[in-house]
């Protein structure tokens, strides 16, 4: 094997390129190693631009392996890894949100970027995925303009300053307040995905800065790699726009522009320009194969120029395309419940023409989501899924399943909403939101969280304030990256021909989560620092509105969500509610209808409807009880022995009344006075915890309870006194 490695010191900690002929069919490939954790990324193009869709055809992998992890994972009868994780599917998105923008789109081939995880350490395999991936791609002949630099910079809770870390980035409840990867190039930023603890605009501004300052460090030492083995890049010329096609637009097209692409419609708008254009294409040159890539480009030309009509009018004459200005937020509308008294709560959040619906399901512990991963593993107990059926965006397509974008979206408003969800002890409740996108023209995803908000109010659930979410955009001029315009609520148009895509989402205290995607190559820090004031300003103007229609979680769940009960037993005594092979807890469950779920600190929650929860949670403190001197009870006496009765005073406990506890005469024979079967009252007079023994005393409960059975004694006439000796 052919050997070379490059090594790097950041953040204190040491990061191997490793270059082999391991995988040397790939164009290019290498692995890399921090802290035991070791990623294979490798980078393939095909050799032409047969069957591109129409689209710069490039597909990310990120794979999980179970051996990374040292566990043979999987199901009883498949023990091969299956779909991807959450988390992989995540990772996936995080590198091609990274590496897509720095790619020439015009070129045709398809381009693979797998990123394998071949030993999980110390160090997260996502963040040195997306820098292995970098070089893969950098050092082969693949055309881009990379390289890019990826860091998570991690800050622990009540610390001020902010620490790069390369560590795994936390999740579930971490120790954690913020936890930001952001990636780079040349001193701007491409990506940033980030879950907050609802932290100032102003703290995540320097964490931005401090991540460029280590982006820039990584980025260097990639560029010396690949100054040291790159490949000569293949070249692939941008196709040319013949004259015909650019007299023909203007000719039809051009002098439409400005009053289509600006107005109300401006989106219905463009899809007609569009198909007037396709209209015109079509009947100067014709459908026929060999036309193909005329076609292409001449679809191409039309994008760009909507593209370069868009930016015109936003940096030259301050104008959007709905001609809103560029802090304005479309109108707001939020209706909280109202649906169904079936449902346990639900949302509807409109902004403009983007419409989304949500609803709140609760369960009881036993419904959490079981995740098995190399990574993560255990209960996630706050769902929020995210669907886009294709009416919404007034299409046909297919249903059924979920892609990466539905997933994507999901998850960032589930990461938007984590922050403020309460925990486990004070509502141990699953919540599953789930959004269903209805209208959209510009970023549901952004509008899911507000919806789930209002969901999550509706229901009863205790969060700690409400959160918004809203989507900046950017016209920017590439040139100098100087001249640009923050868009706020960026709709249909924007999101498409703009050059940003930064979603913020936060509470009235500070920000929750956040997601960049641009389609140049890197925005300046201070934009972004910018756009998250301005973000601000529209946050609050949302949570007016919502607030508005429920200023605060309704005090009480819904009636036709479980009911759930927490009681404490000790965890010697889990063994005696369970019962051998379960059977004394599966009594209670059918007994009552209610779910149990034992912890193993001794917390069992009792879920269930209609007074079966209060059935079940009395069954198991009788049985867990620990009785104490003083305590009374009306018992049973289920056993009659010669030196008293056997009296049950609970589910399984009973107690000894000695014979001289019976009465408060005395008892010649127990039998005399009490029966099996009885109804008797008792009093806890005595305790022996090490041979498990109570004692009891029915006299002392009632001294009156037990008649004496036994006729007065007849008096002894006295005898006569003698007379006296004379």
């Amino acid at each position: 094997m052919k050997i070379k490695e490059y090594t790097l010191e950041l953040a204190g900690r040491t990061i191997t390129a490793v270059f082999s002929d391991l995988a040397d069919q790939a164009h290019g490939s290498v692995m890399l190693k921090c802290d035991n954790t070791v990623v294979l990324a490798t980078a393939v193009m095909s050799k032409d631009g047969n069957n591109n869709p129409g689209f710069f055809n490039l597909t990310v992998e990120y794979l999980e392996k179970f051996y990374a992890s040292g566990s043979i994972l999987g199901s009883q009868y498949n023990r091969r890894e299956g779909r991807p994780s959450d988390k992989a599917v995540l990772a996936s998105r995080v590198i091609d949100r990274t590496i897509r923008p720095l790619f020439e789109h015009h070129i045709k081939n398809a381009v693979q970027v797998v990123v394998t995880v071949i030993a999980l350490g110390d160090c997260d395999p996502t963040i040195l995925g997306i820098n292995a991936a970098s070089l893969a791609i950098a050092v082969s002949d693949i055309p881009w303009n990379g390289p890019v630099g990826a860091v998570h910079v991690g800050r622990l809770k009540g610390v001020p300053d902010t620490g790069i870390n390369l560590y795994v980035a936390p999740g579930g409840e971490p120790q954690y307040d913020l936890d930001l990867t952001v990636c780079g190039r040349e001193g701007h930023i491409n990506m940033i995905e980030a879950l907050a603890f609802e932290i100032p605009e102003n703290e995540l501004g320097d964490a931005f800065d401090l991540a460029v300052k280590h982006i820039t460090i990584l980025e260097t030492f990639q560029k010396q790699i690949v100054s040291d083995i790159g490949k000569t890049k293949k070249i692939f010329a941008v196709p040319t726009v013949t004259d015909d096609i650019k007299d023909l637009f203007h000719a039809h097209i051009e002098k439409s522009m400005m009053t289509d692409l600006f107005g109300t419609e401006s989106k219905k708008m463009i899809h007609g320009l569009e198909d007037k254009w396709n209209e015109l294409v079509a009947e100067k040159y014709g459908a026929d194969e060999k036309n193909k890539e005329l076609l292409a480009t001449a679809k191409d030309y039309f994008s760009n120029e909507v593209d370069a009509f868009l930016h015109k009018g936003a940096l030259e004459e301050n104008k959007r395309a709905d001609l809103r200005t560029m802090d304005q937020v479309r109108s707001l509308e939020a209706i909280a419940g109202g649906l169904s008294t079936s449902l346990h709560g639900s949302g509807i959040f409109y902004r403009g023409e983007t419409h989304v619906l949500s609803v709140l399901t609760l369960g009881g512990p036993a419904d959490t989501y079981m995740q098995e991963g190399m990574e993560v593993r255990g209960e996630k107990r706050f769902m929020h899924h995210y669907n886009f059926p294709p009416y919404s965006a007034g299409e046909t397509g297919r249903l059924g399943g979920i892609n990466r974008r539905e997933m994507g979206h999901g998850f960032l408003a589930e990461k938007a909403l984590w922050p403020v969800m309460p925990n486990k002890l004070d509502f141990p409740y699953t919540i599953r939101v789930v959004s269903e996108s209805m209208a959209s023209n510009g970023s549901t995803s952004q509008a899911s969280i507000c919806a789930a908000s209002i969901a999550l109010m509706d229901g009863g659930v205790p969060i700690s304030r409400p959160v918004a979410g809203i989507a900046m955009g950017l016209m920017l001029d590439t040139t100098s990256h100087k001249n640009y315009k923050i868009l706020t609520d960026i709709q249909g148009p924007e999101d498409h021909y703009g050059d940003m895509d930064f979603k913020v989402a936060g509470t009235r205290v500070g920000i929750t989560a956040l997601q960049l995607d641009i389609k140049v190559d890197g925005i300046p820090p201070e934009i972004l620092k910018e756009s998250l004031l301005q973000a601000k300003k529209a946050r609050l103007e949302i949570l007016d509105v919502m607030e508005a229609t429920i200023p605060k979680p309704r005090a009480d769940i819904s009636p036709k969500a479980p009911k759930i009960l927490v009681l404490k037993i000790r965890p010697d005594q889990i063994g005696m509610v369970i019962g051998s092979g379960g059977k004394t807890v599966n009594a209670i469950r059918e007994d009552t209808g209610a779910e149990i779920t034992i912890e193993d600190d001794g917390t069992v929650y009792v879920t269930g409807k209609e007074g079966g929860a209060e059935k079940a949670k009395k069954i198991i403190e009788e049985m867990t009880h620990e009785y104490v001197p003083g305590e009374r009870y009306e018992g049973e006496v289920v056993k009659i022995i010669e030196v008293g009765a056997i009296v049950k005073i609970g589910m399984q406990a009973e107690g000894l009344v000695h014979i001289s506890e019976i009465g408060s005469f005395r008892v010649n024979r127990v039998t005399d006075v009490l029966k099996e079967g009885m109804r008797v009252p008792v009093k806890v007079v005595g305790v022996d915890k090490e041979r498990n023994r109570i004692s009891l005393s029915i006299r002392e409960a009632d001294k009156d309870f037990i008649k004496n059975p036994y006729p007065p004694a007849i008096p002894t006439p006295p005898k006569p006194t003698p007379p006296p000796e004379q």
